[in-house]
């Protein structure tokens, strides 16, 4: 039996999508600018789903304006879907922001949010370097996105770009570690547990004295974990407490982390000094948690930082969000906001298929 148009072309599923795209949308499109005009598509529904034929599918300008075309939503050339992506920029941002929204909730009444924050990179066509940078954090309980923000190559990552309320723990990587994202975040009323990088992040002891870590460590059995109270000077306001929490590593763990190190360190052109081939032996972490936290526990938190890593290479490897077929910054943008806006629309289908799903989506 022949199936209706409606379902060759999608639009079975497309009005379960509708269900989940924030209120507002239609007219969003409008007063961003993304559709001051109807020329080639009926509304601001059929540009959507061209855009998303484009986005979602990773189809190229010409063939999605084929598709779109033998689906009867529009009928335009590549070079015009190239203008209307380019003028859907601000659009699709906000569809992505509302997404997020929608997704993350109210906060929590009860209990701790623990986040992990990181950024990934985005190249253009021929470029073997930082173009684009995607800021992101999730919420480790519910591996769902809180947070995203999209910066050109200049946008360094920092936690000071993350709104911390009350009661959250975020979780950072070395590239986080320095006294001014601590302030930040505890002095939002948060905790702070960030891979420790002793360059940028230097502790002190009660006393002022600065704390020599390879030293503290050194004695330190494999397996047994090294839990000691320290402090963090900002440049500005009071010294911070924390802990200063290791872990001894394997011979086998060290040796990876070693040549790790090295690789880095010649490509930077540079030496490995005794200290950081001594520091290699440790894993290391500082955290503002109380001791009402074990370290054991803390190590824990972190080790579940690996979740936003997972989160980049599900984008880049199923949405193709690693490398950017555009080289016009309004594109660029749009096209970024475009997979994002896709991965969030993923995420809350997903978030009500788990919850209740008897209508099969």
């Amino acid at each position: 039996m022949e199936k209706k148009r409606s379902d060759e072309n999608g639009f079975e599923d497309w009005t379960l999508l509708r269900e989940f795209l924030p209120m507002g949308w239609e007219e969003a499109a409008r007063t961003t600018g993304a559709l001051r005009r109807a020329r080639g598509v009926d509304g601001a529904e059929s540009l959507l789903r061209i855009l998303l034929i484009h986005l979602a599918s990773g189809c190229s300008l010409a063939e999605t304006a084929l598709r779109a075309q033998a689906s009867g939503l529009g009928s335009m050339s590549a070079v015009a879907l190239f203008k209307r992506l380019q003028r859907s920029e601000e659009w699709l941002r906000w569809l992505a922001l509302e997404e997020r929204r929608l997704l993350s909730g109210p906060p929590p009444v009860s209990g701790r949010r623990l986040r992990a924050v990181d950024a990934t990179v985005v190249s253009e066509p021929g470029s073997t370097g930082t173009d684009w940078r995607l800021h992101y954090s999730i919420n480790l309980t519910t591996l769902q996105c809180d947070f995203f923000e999209i910066t050109d190559a200049r946008g360094g990552e920092t936690v000071r770009r993350v709104p911390v309320l009350a009661g959250d723990i975020v979780v950072g990587d070395r590239g986080y570690s320095n006294p001014a994202g601590v302030a930040h975040v505890v002095g939002a009323g948060g905790d702070v547990l960030f891979r420790l990088n002793w360059s940028s992040l230097p502790l002190h002891r009660e006393n002022g004295q600065v704390v020599d870590v390879a030293s503290a460590t050194r004695k330190l059995k494999v397996g047994e974990v090294y839990d000691s109270p320290v402090w963090v000077v900002p440049k500005a306001g009071d010294a911070i407490p924390g802990r200063l929490i290791a872990k001894r590593r394997s011979a086998a763990a060290t040796r990876h982390a070693l040549q790790k190190m090295e690789r880095e360190a010649k490509k930077k052109q540079k030496t490995l000094s005794a200290k950081s081939r001594q520091a290699a032996n440790c894993f290391m972490v500082w955290t503002s948690l109380s001791d009402a936290t074990s370290g054991d526990d803390v190590l824990e938190f972190y080790r579940c930082r690996w979740q936003i890593e997972l989160s980049f290479k599900r984008m880049k490897s199923i949405l193709g969000l690693g490398h950017l077929p555009k080289k016009d910054p309004a594109s660029a943008r749009a096209w970024l906001h475009g997979k994002l806006l896709t991965s969030l629309l993923v995420e809350r289908v997903m978030q009500a298929a788990n919850a209740t799903s008897p209508w099969g989506y």
